[in-house]
Order: structure tokens, then sequence, then C-alpha cells
């Protein structure tokens, strides 16, 4: 029998992790398959080296994990500190699988482009889907953008993937949804993107599967109120924030979903067979107690 919204909720402070799983018709004809999303690792956070023992031991632990490849969606380093790009570089090439980053809001585009990857904009394609991967954030703001530019080239890349027949799942560090308080209100406004971003996806609409954002360090937290797009904003290795969202939802005070666990972690993505599965993945802790939960 499925969990209900608030059966979910209880029953994810019970467990070492949380299996999440919702129905995505769009998905019924992929093969299943897994990837791992890690977000928000910022490096010399607080000027100290524990997040970046936080990121040592994700890829450890990621390295004996399955999944095909890694996403990490931004604020690799904390604040831009120049000096610890060529550290993360250093550390990602003991990841053994392929991992494709995005910058976030600490990170400034050229040290980004030269330690880590060029162009950022881009895409690959993986067992049916395409995924998209854009910068959304400024260095001097929380809210996101999408420029004229980004949005052509988005619009381009869905048209080819329709003309082959692929999936769509799209990556940026800033949610594009529309969140006030008790969420931290950091979102792509109306005049920098948001509209015409939606309305583009709203053309694929059988076709686009999720967006998945970093950037809020509060566990799993996303909604569902565009017909079958999934929207997830996803934990931090570095640390997460307790920000009541639990309460706020059963009072009716804020809507979507929310997963009580607040440790940080990662994710271990499940996608094909007409489902998406998140499961929360605490830094060393052991992923159990597995619940899903099928939203109306």
């Amino acid at each position: 029998m499925p969990l209900t919204r608030r059966k979910l909720l209880g029953a994810a402070s019970l467990a070492g992790g949380l299996l999440w799983s919702k129905r995505l018709p769009a998905a019924d004809n992929l093969a299943e398959f897994s990837f791992v999303i890690v977000s928000d690792t910022h490096l010399g956070r607080n000027d100290n080296e524990a997040a970046e023992r936080n990121w040592l031991r994700a890829v450890e632990e990621i390295n004996s994990a399955r999944g095909d490849f890694v996403l990490h969606l931004g604020d690799v380093v904390d604040g831009g500190r120049p000096a610890l790009y060529p550290r993360y570089a250093e550390i990602r090439k003991t990841l053994a699988k392929p991992i494709h980053e995005i910058p976030g809001n600490h990170d400034p585009v050229a040290l980004f482009e030269k330690h880590i990857v060029a162009p950022i904009d881009r895409a690959f394609d993986h067992a049916g889907v395409r995924f998209l991967l854009l910068n959304n954030s400024h260095t001097d703001s929380h809210d996101g953008f999408f420029t004229a530019d980004q949005l052509t080239w988005l619009a381009r890349e869905c048209e080819t993937a329709a003309a082959k027949d692929l999936k769509l799942v799209i990556a940026c560090h800033v949610p594009v949804h529309k969140n006030l308080h008790p969420d931290r209100g950091w979102h792509v406004k109306p005049a920098d993107g948001q509209t015409a971003f939606y309305e583009l996806i709203g053309r694929h609409n059988e076709r686009v599967l999720a967006l998945v954002h970093g950037h809020f360090h509060n566990g799993i937290r996303g909604w569902r109120d565009r017909g079958r797009l999934v929207e997830v904003l996803c934990p931090s290795v570095c640390y997460n924030q307790d920000r009541k969202l639990e309460i706020a939802l059963k009072e009716g005070k804020t809507t979507g979903f929310f997963v009580e666990e607040l440790r940080p972690g990662y994710l271990l993505v499940t996608l094909g067979a007409g489902r998406l599965t998140l499961r929360y993945k605490p830094l060393g802790a052991a992923v159990h107690g597995e619940y899903s939960a099928e939203w109306s």
C-alpha cells in the first residue's frame, strides 16, 4: 500500500536513509539505469578542511556504489577560493566514475573553466536520456537566470533530442520553481528567464523527465505541480539546514515534497521502467528503510 505524504515524512526520521520513488509515465520505455547526484561540496568553508573531508568520504563511498556517472550540481568551492579549485580537481581524479559538474553561485566562471570543464553549458546522452547542464547562477546573487542564448541552445537541444527519441533531464544550480518562506526564496525570476524557460519546457512536456538543482542545503525538496514534470532540490555533501519544512507542509503553509533527512549526503538515483527513484545516502551511514510513495 503506498505511503501517504504524512507517513512518508514521518518515516524518513526513522531510517538511516530514504528511498523516494515517483511514477514517471514518460520513462515507461526506458531501461533502468543508475547514477549519483552530489551538490554543494563547498571546499574551504569556514577556512577549514571539514568540507574537504566530507567530499573525500563521499568519493570513497561513490566509488563502491552502483551508478554509471556522477552529476555535481554546483558550489564546488566555497567563496570561489582560487587555491582550492586545483585541490578539487586533484580529488576528482580519484573518482572511479565519470563526473559532470556545473558551477554554483560560489564558483567564478573563469576558475571553473580553467580547472573543471569548458564549455560549461553542455549535453551528454546516456541510456536513452539527454542530460542538459546549464550554468544559471551569478556569483553576486542567490537568484538564478537564463540568458536568451541559453534558451536558444536549450530549445535546439530539446529539438534534436526529440528527433532521436531521447528523454530529457535538465540540471542547473538554482531552482526555477518559485519558492517563498519557509523556503529560501531563491529562484529564477520571471524577468530573468523563468517564464520563457517553462514555456519552452512545456512544448516538450512528454519528453522532460526532471529538473534537478542544488543550492538550498535542505535535503530532498521539490515540487510536481506542472503536469508530469518533477523538480528536485538535492542535498549538500557539506551541510544541510532544518527550515521546519515538514511542519510547514503538514500545516499547509507550503506545497511540494520534502524528505526529513538532513545529514550531509548525496543521492543514489535510479531512472527508467516508469519511475524516478531518489535514495538518500548520508555520509558514513548505511542506507536502509526503503519507503516509496505514490503522489497525487
